[in-house]
């Protein structure tokens, strides 16, 4: 029988050749393969968690260390000692995929559905591509290469969601410069990094009033990409098994259709037999180095400090950052919150060692890839969103007269977290 891997990559060559209705039909004459693995991999969003046990022929002994490598309990047994993952716990982290030692756990795949919305042609579907791109697919691939890439394989368009981080480095800057008056108050970034939230939501729940309601960069794109092309569907792309967790959060859920990792597209376009470094370029993106480095560490508080200090230079209370880095780091940070023992008041958190850059399907090393993120962002042509017009007219396109009434009236770039910052 054919496992779910291969039954995965057979309905992905079939997609990515127009042939997506040939092979199913061909497969249901053929009892060689698990009609769940087929139901899971046609339509993935009914079948949460976002880590799918594709088999398990693990020891007992394997079993249990397999349970206690998830730092959020996530991995539970049965009452016939079975493994079972929790669609309420799992938050996507990929820790377990990379430890089990059988490779029986796989990330959920969406690649299929997606390719059946771009061959019958009904909507229009955009590629969003993470701040951590840069370099992935190799050096010689540059962001307007990759572009024509994702044209050949179908989708109308790739969108950098840097420039949706500096709509959100914004709105932070400003949710920062609403509520900080005192030496003691402080702030928890809410955009970028899905673990991060998830921790403070399901482990240190008390913090959730230092929440500013803020969405990710990922929803932003999504959300603004439907609220100006109407039945368009969307696609992230990025490192992250995380985010697909996190498209599919009940709040934010119009935002996002599925979620593709670097890996899941290398495997795209090999299998397509795309060479993404001899194609044309196609230059669109006009972001600034604040969102262009949201990708590494500290970059979410570097965007942030410098464009409060452009929107807000006469402030007597500075923003003093404070980051943790990879997940035992953000648990030691946000334990010492609670305990008072911090003296920053903007704190970021980064599930990753290294950031985004160090995500479990990232195709390079996360210093190299640091690198390259960090000489991007020295490449572009404005500092701060605050100085860049296209991103005050794009606000304009959404909606948005000025850069302050990313606070008065907001419905698009807010989420349901119910904490103080709404009131």
């Amino acid at each position: 029988m054919q496992s779910f891997l291969s039954l995965y990559n057979r309905l992905l060559k079939a997609g990515v050749h127009r042939k997506l209705d040939e092979e199913i039909e061909e497969l249901s004459s053929n009892i060689d393969y698990d009609e769940h693995h087929l139901d899971c991999l046609l339509n993935p969003q009914n079948y949460p968690p976002v880590v799918k046990l594709t088999h398990c022929s693990c020891s007992n002994e394997d079993k249990e260390a397999c349970k206690n490598v998830c730092f959020m309990n996530a991995i539970e047994h049965d009452s016939d000692g079975n493994v079972t993952i929790s669609k309420d716990n799992c938050i996507g982290c990929g820790d377990c995929i990379n430890f089990c030692k059988q490779n029986s756990l796989s990330e959920i795949k969406e690649a299929i559905p997606i390719f059946d919305l771009i061959n019958k042609g009904e909507s229009p579907v955009y590629a969003m591509i993470a701040p951590a791109y840069i370099s992935q697919f190799t050096k010689e691939v540059t962001p307007g290469k990759l572009r024509s890439a994702f044209k050949k394989l179908g989708f109308a368009g790739m969108i950098e969601v840097a420039l949706f981080a500096d709509i959100l480095t914004l709105k932070e800057a400003l949710e920062f410069d609403k509520v900080i008056h005192e030496d003691s108050d402080f702030m928890l970034t809410s955009c970028c990094c899905p673990m991060w939230i998830a921790m403070i939501k399901k482990i240190y729940s008390t913090l959730v009033p230092h929440l500013p309601p803020s969405v990710s960069p990922m929803v932003a794109c999504g959300r603004s990409i439907k609220s100006l092309y109407g039945k368009s569907k969307t696609v992230f792309i990025g490192p992250c098994i995380a985010k697909k967790a996190e498209s599919r959060d009940a709040d934010i859920t119009d935002a996002v259709d599925y979620v593709l990792t670097f890996e899941e597209i290398k495997e795209i376009l090999d299998t397509a037999e795309i060479d993404p470094s001899v194609l044309e370029e196609d230059l669109r993106d006009h972001s600034s180095k604040a969102g262009r480095t949201y990708a590494v560490t500290s970059g979410v508080s570097e965007a942030v400090k410098s464009t409060l200090i452009r929107l807000r230079p006469e402030r007597t209370i500075p923003l003093k950052a404070q980051h943790a880095d990879g997940i035992k780091a953000c648990k030691e940070l946000l334990k010492n919150i609670q305990e008072g023992t911090i003296q920053a008041n903007f704190i970021e958190g980064m599930g990753c060692v290294g950031g985004c850059v160090g995500g479990p399907k990232a195709l390079i090393d996360k210093k190299e890839a640091t690198e390259h993120v960090k000489e991007y962002g020295q490449k572009a042509i404005y500092d701060t969103p605050v100085d860049n017009p296209y991103v005050i007219e794009l606000l304009k396109r959404l909606g948005f007269d000025t850069i302050e009434s990313l606070l008065e009236g907001d419905h698009l770039f807010v989420r349901e977290f119910y904490t103080s910052f709404n009131k």
